[in-house]
């Protein structure tokens, strides 16, 4: 009866510790003052409740919609121990086209109460 040969196993070889991931890039325009920066609960005292809270791996989208547009902020943790900021907005109207994303901050902002 003929003998199995083994072939050696191999074993793979360490890499060390990961990489540390890059430093979100941060979205700076005007008009956009007060929402990038602003963590989740800033941001739902300047617009109220989210339409989307989605959670992924190492972000967060939140979501809010408008007859003038659709607002997405990416909140992402910074280098600092602390609270994921939004470091990115998105603005379109409900067809898909681009809006300004400063006209679209303006529109959806809650009006405070009046006195």
């Amino acid at each position: 009866m003929p003998t199995a040969i083994r072939s050696p196993t191999r074993v793979p070889a360490r890499l060390g510790p990961p990489a540390p991931r890059p430093a979100a890039l941060v979205l700076a325009a005007p008009g956009l003052e007060g929402v990038i920066g602003a963590d989740a609960d800033q941001l739902i005292r300047l617009f109220g409740t989210p339409r989307l809270d989605i959670q992924d791996e190492d972000a967060r989208k939140l979501q809010w919609t408008g007859t003038a547009c659709v607002l997405d902020a990416y909140l992402y943790q910074g280098t600092r121990v602390g609270r994921a900021t939004a470091t990115y907005v998105d603005a379109r109207r409900g067809d898909g086209r681009d809006v300004d994303r400063a006209a679209c901050i303006a529109a959806l902002r809650r009006k405070p109460p009046a006195p």
